[in-house]
Parts: structure tokens; C-alpha cells; sequence
């Protein structure tokens, strides 16, 4: 019986890889190959370019859906691709497809990168929640980052190494310099914080840490005009009013800050504001072939640096916020795209 099923395995791999797996909820089907690039065919020649709007979370997603704001294509509401559905439709006249990605870098970097390789994508729409790194920055704030940085490789030291007694090192945590209640040696050692490998379309392997945000798209994000909610419902609101900041730094990696400490390390050692799991992942893998990109990340909690957990309506709130500042950047890009302004 296993010989057996070791003379047919490779026909059945080749069956099964000739196929895109596209599970429909509504009716449990497996649409094939041709089927799937018919109807993307179609959206790309008769609505393209679109505007790929990307999150990570459920809740960014539900905020989408709750805001008025998409309108879903009536021929063609939705492809469902590897996995992930990718709605077909317009926000405020400007034609978008917008996808769930799930949570941290792998998950974003790869959906990001099925919407490259099948969509004619004129430019990706990043929003979601952070966690603010920095005092200024508050719940309900969104951040529009000039910079983003991939914080989570590291090369762990050795007890005793060069990093322990070496002060002119860059862009290192030693551990000793956070016992309690003095600091010192400590023999989880430190970490050296690493560059990546950034491939682009016409150039060589470049060693980045940070990321730059598309100039022209920043400079649009600066003059929007956009009023946040304060209040998450009739019982909930701030006690101040929410801001938008553009022009600051982000940090992303795959862990989610709750520690005080290190939420001041970061902020202190690279000027980090927020802090997130998913957007260096999507800035890198759209930056590679230049399709430009942007970020828009509502504040939902202080990365550790508050007493207790932030509540859901916060969580809900910095969606709401980081969303709204997202639709009218669409807006206003789409005055925009008939005068070929990138």
C-alpha cells in the first residue's frame, strides 16, 4: 500500500499545484486556476489600477465594513486568493481592493506580495493600531511614519563579550544595565539590534535598517484635513481630542510590547513612536519592485507604558481613527491619479 502511494504522490502534487486553492464561505467551493485569473483579469483591465487598502487585525477589518465607507463591486464583490479574500470595490469614487493579512511580518509580507503578483496595483494603503512608544503620542493619535524599522533581528551576545564592556557600540540593549535595584553584568548578556537585506527592481542587495516612506505620498498625508473621533461610543470618550502626526518613526517586529522599560529604550535609542507587527514587512515587500506605500497606525495602547491593559472600545477607537485618516488620503490621492502625479 505505501509503494503504491509513492508511485502516484507526485501526480497527485501536480494535480493539486495546478490548482489556486480559493475556498468560497458561501457556498465551500474550490474555484480552478482559470476561473480565478478570469475574474482578476477582468477587475485589472476594467477597474484598474487599484488602490490595494491592507490590515492585519479583525477589528481594522470590521472598522472598514461599519464605516459606510467601501463599496463593494456588483460583479465582482470579492477574489478569494491562497486563503485570503480580496474585496473588490471603490471608497469615495477611487477604485481599492483591501485584504486582511493576518497578524505579524510573514503573514503581511506575503499577502502583500499575492496583491502585487496579481493586481494592477497603482500604490498600497497600510492601516491598523500601535502601540505608542512615545509620551507625546496618546490613545486615539495616529501616526503617518516617515521611517520604519525592522527591531526584532538581533545577534545575542555572548556573557562577558565586547557588548558588556564596549559603550561606543550602536544600536544595542544590554540586559545588566536593567537589574534591579542596581545595574551590571547579566548573563543573558545583551543583543545587537541588525540591518536587512533589502532587494529593489535595477539595483544591487542594499544593508537598510530603516525604511523611507514614499516623499510625494507623505506630503499629501501632511496637508489632509481630517477631524478624529474622540468618542468610541455614547459612553466612552477621551479626555482630549486625538491628533495626527506625520513624519515620525515606527518600529516593527514579531512581539508584542507590554514592557515599559524597553517601550523607553526604544524611543530613547532609535526615536521610535510607535511600535507594530506589520508594517515594515508590508513597506519592504511593496518598496521592492517601487510601488509606493504609506502608513497610517491609530494609537490603541502605550506598549506597556500604561497601569492596565487598554480596553476594547481603545482598541476599536485607534481602528476607527487610523482608518478615517486612511479614507481621506484615498480621497485625495484619487484627485490625483488622472494628472499622473507619482
Amino acid at each position: 500500500m505505501e509503494a503504491k502511494l509513492q508511485q502516484w504522490l507526485p501526480l497527485l502534487t501536480l494535480i493539486l499545484s495546478s490548482l489556486i486553492i480559493s475556498f468560497d464561505i458561501t457556498t465551500a467551493r474550490i474555484l480552478p486556476t482559470d476561473q480565478i485569473h478570469s475574474a482578476i483579469d477582468e477587475v485589472n483591465s476594467k477597474q484598474g489600477p487599484l488602490i490595494a487598502l491592507v490590515m492585519s487585525y479583525v477589528t481594522e477589518e470590521l472598522a472598514v465594513g461599519s464605516s459606510g465607507e467601501f463599496s463593494p463591486d456588483k460583479k465582482t464583490p470579492y477574489v478569494d486568493l491562497y486563503g485570503r479574500r480580496f474585496h473588490i470595490g471603490s471608497i469615495r469614487n477611487v477604485r481599492v481592493v483591501y485584504v486582511l493579512t493576518g497578524q505579524r511580518r510573514l503573514n503581511a509580507g506575503i499577502t502583500v506580495q499575492i496583491l502585487l503578483d496579481h493586481f494592477n496595483i497603482y500604490g498600497i494603503v497600510h492601516y491598523g493600531t500601535a502601540g505608542s512608544a512615545n509620551n507625546s503620542m496618546s490613545f486615539g493619535d495616529v501616526s503617518i511614519p516617515k521611517y520604519i524599522a525592522f527591531t526584532g533581528s538581533w545577534t545575542w551576545t555572548k556573557f562577558n563579550s565586547d557588548l558588556q564592556t564596549d559603550s561606543s557600540n550602536e544600536n544595542e540593549l544590554r540586559f545588566g544595565e536593567y537589574n534591579i535595584p542596581n545595574g551590571g553584568n547579566n548573563l543573558l548578556s545583551g543583543l545587537k539590534f541588525k540591518t536587512e537585506e533589502f532587494y529593489s527592481v535595477g539595483k544591487s542587495m542594499e544593508e537598510v535598517f530603516w525604511l523611507e516612506i514614499n516623499n510625494k505620498w507623505l506630503q499629501i498625508a501632511q496637508n489632509l484635513n481630517v477631524t478624529l473621533e474622540r468618542c468610541s461610543n455614547v459612553t466612552y470618550c477621551l479626555p482630549t481630542q486625538p491628533k495626527v502626526v506625520t513624519g515620525l518613526k515606527a518600529s516593527t517586529a514579531d512581539v508584542f510590547c507590554d514592557n515599559a522599560a524597553y517601550r523607553q529604550y526604544l524611543f530613547k535609542q532609535f526615536g521610535v513612536s510607535t511600535v507594530d507587527e506589520e508594517s515594515s514587512a508590508i513597506v519592504m515587500t511593496a518598496m521592492s519592485p517601487g510601488v509606493p506605500v504609506i502608513v497610517f497606525r491609530g494609537v490603541s495602547d502605550l506598549a506597556g507604558g500604561e497601569e492596565t491593559w487598554s480596553s476594547t472600545s481603545l482598541m476599536d477607537l485607534a481602528s476607527i481613527n487610523a482608518l478615517k485618516a486612511a479614507v481621506e488620503f484615498i480621497d485625495e490621492l484619487g484627485k490625483r491619479i488622472s494628472k499622473d502625479f507619482l
